[in-house]
């Protein structure tokens, strides 16, 4: 779909569960927090085989894009960017995101968030485009802000990780 010099995103394909499994496992640690529904259904090859039937069904259904950070000469994982929460009615969606602990600082999550915010403006014909983020996820933040995002407020107990209490998180807009 859009390419950069060594990888382009694309929407994940039945021949991308092992990369993706590889991707979540070697990462598990560092996805549990804030990205556990994706990581639990990623633990297994089955269970990423699984994971990308339920997102081709998705797709065909308007309900949400995964799209797959790629390495061009191996085309191995290096990150995910969900659009989700779609809502055609109001032209609004949501867009998460996750890099792999080895292709972190080198500009792949803002690159991907830039092409899937023209994606969702131009091919979805969205206005607004949300991330939600913890405080304390530098990283996304940065992203974010970089990518034209605007914190709008605090959303009080938006977010529930694995054997923890509710988390405050914050909300980001961009609108066309």
């Amino acid at each position: 779909m859009h390419n950069t010099k060594d990888f382009h995103i694309a929407l994940l394909e039945d021949n991308d569960a092992k990369n993706l499994n590889e991707l979540m496992v070697s990462n598990a640690k560092r996805f549990e927090r804030y990205f556990p529904k994706t990581l639990s259904s990623n633990l297994t090859l089955e269970d990423s085989e699984r994971y990308i039937v339920t997102k081709a069904s998705e797709l065909e259904s308007n309900l949400g894009y995964t799209f797959a950070i790629k390495e061009k000469s191996t085309e191995n994982i290096a990150g995910i960017i969900i659009v989700k929460k779609i809502d055609f009615e109001i032209q609004k969606a949501e867009l998460a995101y996750t890099i792999g602990a080895e292709y972190e600082g080198n500009g792949l999550v803002s690159f991907a968030v830039k092409e899937i915010i023209d994606f969702a403006f131009n091919e979805l014909n969205l206005k607004t485009l949300q991330i939600i983020s913890h405080k304390t996820n530098l990283g996304s933040i940065k992203v974010a802000v970089k990518s034209g995002f605007v914190w709008q407020r605090t959303l009080v107990d938006e977010f529930r990780p694995t054997n923890e209490l509710p988390l405050d998180m914050e909300l980001y807009e961009l609108t066309v």
